[in-house]
């Protein structure tokens, strides 16, 4: 397949936000795609590459490249590329790299240029493209969408089972079944306001704590212990405490789902940045787990001795976890079997309350008959945060891609010092709607300091609300930390910049 075939389809699945039409768009695309195509058409549509990082960034893109007047490049052959210029390493890899990238945009015509760019700086934005891409698959091979749905969530990676349902037909689905040693991808959760809320729409439920660790998957097949990420990636060599920990529970093979998370010695949790640089640690696993030890924490089990427990409700999977795994390694929890009854649901809230106490994020209240959805942001698992919102001022933004190409998008978010300037806390894209788009690309023109083609530096006079889910230390950025999931509530024309929020008021909110 054509790269400029992708490049087209991309920006027209950018162009709409209509569902049915992007699944048709794709449909279409995976119609026309080889089996060895579409694993690296997939996350490619997505902004993924497959390699991960490759060591390009915007300055290796500076400056125009005259482009090809026709398409010859092949997903395949620039996918091989791509991963020809990661791969490169040592002395003078740097200018190497730069020049095969040159080298592969003189072969790009303008539009797979424009593609190839959004794709390595990581704003190809198209919105939820793997649930929609779940149903393209299954319509460009006329199988049952919840069939495939499964089938990827079995497998753990929508490209394998696109490989394989396009090159064997529906009967490949029948090969993806639960495996210990084969990670799943994990069920999520979707937000409710409050506790109360939550109980109202899932009835008799169980409220979780929700720690602020990394989520894992457990798998132990005898001696054989593996760890996953959220993301499916291996971890198993950097936290050889799961290992320990798992392997004196009872029976046979099992999957467990949880987190792992690092405690201080008075019980509470570190910083998620430690537990993060934990984790990420592959160096000198043993002194660093010396030094930062983390506990697992389980709150499921997917299967246990053979058996699949997916399709089981929450009740009786969690049975089945308290057989299994003693209590100190189980996620603390409050049953709510009437959801009407008031002792119950005031019990809830102050559960709530001791869980942000403890220093946890917050809880997740999920629906006692519920199956596990693994794969899927659920419906019968809703988390719930206390919301943290600051009044920031736009110090630049840069200019948007796809759907937002010509508008000003991802906005720099300062704090303001007492002297009346402001430190940058980071950037956020999210929480922006159409309207909002239009209305502050045109204010934003009017602030225009400068504008590199990317970055549109203004003067620091407009003032957004944004909420966050707390602070971590960075740094990237001169106050040393950074807001996390921030997101845009709306634009404060009520405030000028002296109304916002100063450096010191947040610092105060770091815990």
């Amino acid at each position: 397949m054509l790269l400029a075939r992708l490049a087209h389809v991309s920006l027209e699945v950018a162009a709409t936000s209509a569902r049915t039409r992007k699944t048709a768009l794709l449909a279409g695309l995976f119609r026309e795609a080889g089996p060895e195509d579409v694993p690296v058409v997939i996350p490619y549509l997505a902004g993924r590459l497959p390699q991960g990082r490759i060591g390009i960034g915007w300055s290796a893109l500076r400056g125009p490249v005259e482009p090809a007047a026709t398409p010859t490049l092949t997903v395949t052959a620039t996918d091989a590329e791509l991963t020809a210029i990661g791969a490169l390493s040592g002395p003078g890899s740097q200018s190497a790299r730069k020049e095969r990238l040159t080298r592969l945009l003189t072969a790009a015509t303008a539009d797979e240029q424009r593609f190839l760019r959004a794709l390595l700086t990581g704003e190809v934005r198209q919105g939820a493209l793997d649930a929609v891409a779940v149903d393209a698959l299954a319509g460009a091979a006329g199988a049952p969408p919840a069939e495939v749905r499964r089938a990827v969530m079995l497998a753990g990676s929508l490209g394998l089972v696109a490989r394989a349902l396009l090159a064997e037909g529906p009967g490949a689905l029948a090969s993806f079944r639960l495996t210990v040693g084969r990670p799943v991808q994990p069920m999520l959760a979707h937000t409710a306001r409050s506790v109360t809320e939550a109980i109202d729409r899932l009835g008799p439920c169980a409220v979780e704590e929700k720690l602020d660790g990394i989520r894992v998957q457990v798998h132990r097949d005898g001696p054989r212990v593996r760890v996953h990420t959220r993301t499916l990636d291996d971890i198993s060599d950097r936290v050889p405490e799961l290992a320990t920990a798992v392997s004196g529970f009872p029976g046979g093979p099992f999957i467990l789902d949880g987190e792992v998370i690092a405690l201080g010695t008075d019980g509470r949790p570190r910083p998620f940045q430690e537990t993060a640089a934990r984790v990420g640690s592959r160096r000198d696993v043993a002194t660093v787990a010396d030094a930062v030890p983390v506990v697992p924490v389980f709150f499921d089990v997917l299967s246990v001795d053979g058996r699949e427990l997916l399709d089981l409700p929450l009740a009786e999977r969690h049975r089945e976890l308290a057989a299994l795994v003693p209590e100190p390694m189980r996620v603390r929890r409050l049953v709510v079997a009437d959801p009407a009854d008031e002792v119950q649901r005031e019990a809830a809230v102050a559960f709530f309350e001791a869980t942000l106490a403890r220093g946890h994020e917050g809880v997740v209240v999920k629906g006692s008959t519920a199956a596990y959805s693994a794969g899927r942001r659920g419906a019968s698992w809703l988390k719930v945060k206390p919301v943290h919102t600051l009044d920031l001022v736009v110090l630049a933004a840069e200019w948007g891609h796809g759907r937002r190409t010509g508008k000003l998008s991802n906005l720099h978010l300062g704090a303001r010092r007492q002297d009346g300037t402001f430190v940058m806390l980071g950037k956020t894209f999210k929480g922006l709607t159409d309207a909002m788009l239009t209305w502050q690309t045109e204010r934003l023109g009017e602030l225009s300091t400068g504008d590199d083609g990317h970055v549109v530096t203004v003067r620091p006079e407009l003032v957004v609300e944004i909420a966050y889910d707390g602070l971590q230390d960075s740094t990237r950025y001169p106050a040393g930390v950074t807001l996390r999931f921030a997101r845009v509530l709306r634009h404060r024309e009520d405030k000028g910049p002296q109304g916002a929020d100063t450096i010191d008021t947040v610092l105060s909110r770091r815990t």
